[in-house]
């Protein structure tokens, strides 16, 4: 056979080989070893191509030169053919190298392509949650679990929707969950609204006591009930949290010498600077010990805490129905219904 045949044949060869492993990565069903060998060969050979070194294109590429070496000997036993002449001064392509740069430079561009397109159609199948955020209502709670199994469901985006904390417009807020956001992380402390949206409970807020700096008890680390006798208690529930009013009942039941002071409103940021404007201690969580910085938040000898979890529509998406059940899976919470 005539060596330009020879040579033709041998690449054909070495480009059907690629185009092969090319394929497999698309699919991804080839191993992590396989896909990336042939292409950092191929970014190998064309810098040892335009170095003319094997020690200045191991520079340029951050490996060793014994790797270069390495990597241009397997290419060479895979084409079956020299790629280049090696001397003292350097390395030049041989005839069947010169033959073969163009077809590599197109492969490796190839390759990128490929990626890029593999990327777009999976960025054209996913779909973004939107999930509410606020001072009171923070998402790191779900963004946290969800960084757990998220390389797993790569169908799901997360993005992140800023909403005010208005004890005005947060009834509104919530009776449209769906509309501008899908989900809201935070207190379940509505209970009035409960028929506007579905929940799933991730778990518990302890309850705490919020003082001014500069109040009496802003020194303690932890406040006995007595500690709140001859005080003013004031407990936000305007939601009408069934959590709340045990708490408040319980005082008013057992420590009547604690003034209550009902307050028919949401949490809001005004809740908070009223009670350190006023001096006034009020009921809060410690997941919100750093919302205000003139308040201090301290723990209490009672044992009470608040559930929290997800809020979401009562009709929801088929999208949001799986993302929300992937969450349920992992809290190991039966479906009901």
């Amino acid at each position: 056979m005539p060596v330009r045949s020879s040579l033709m044949l041998r690449r054909s060869r070495l480009i059907r080989n690629f185009k092969k492993v090319s394929m497999v990565l698309t699919i991804g069903s080839c191993k992590k070893e396989s896909r990336t060998e042939m292409n950092e060969q191929l970014k190998t050979f064309v810098q040892v191509a335009e170095s003319g070194s094997f020690s200045k294109a191991a520079e340029k590429l951050f490996i060793s030169t014994t790797a270069v070496m390495k990597q241009m000997n397997l290419l060479e036993k895979q084409a079956g053919v020299p790629l280049f002449n090696r001397t003292n001064h350097g390395v030049r392509l041989t005839q069947a190298g010169s033959a073969f740069i163009k077809d590599a430079e197109f492969m490796l561009r190839y390759y990128r392509e490929s990626l890029i397109r593999m990327h777009q159609a999976a960025q054209a199948n996913r779909h973004m949650v939107r999930v509410g955020t606020s001072m009171l209502n923070p998402c790191k709670v779900l963004i946290d679990r969800w960084n757990e199994v998220s390389d797993q469901f790569p169908q799901f985006g997360i993005n992140i929707v800023p909403f005010d904390d208005d004890a005005h417009t947060l009834p509104t807020t919530l009776r449209t969950l769906g509309q501008s956001f899908d989900i809201i992380a935070g207190p379940f402390l509505t209970d009035r609204l409960n028929d506007c949206y579905q929940m799933l409970a991730l778990g518990s807020c302890r309850v705490c006591f919020a003082v001014s700096r500069h109040h009496r008890l802003a020194s303690k680390k932890i406040l006995a009930v007595q500690d709140l006798y001859g005080e003013k208690l004031a407990v936000v529930n305007g939601g009408e949290s069934n959590a709340i009013q045990g708490i408040c009942d319980f005082l008013v039941r057992n420590h009547p010498r604690i003034r209550i002071k009902d307050i028919p409103r949401l949490y809001d940021l005004d809740v908070f600077n009223r009670c350190e404007e006023s001096n006034t201690v009020m009921l809060t969580l410690e997941a919100w010990a750093d919302i205000h910085p003139s308040l201090s938040t301290i723990l209490s000898d009672l044992d009470f805490s608040v559930p929290y979890g997800l809020l979401y529509p009562l009709h929801p998406s088929e999208e949001i129905r799986q993302f929300i059940e992937i969450i349920r899976e992992m809290q190991q919470i039966p479906t009901h219904g």
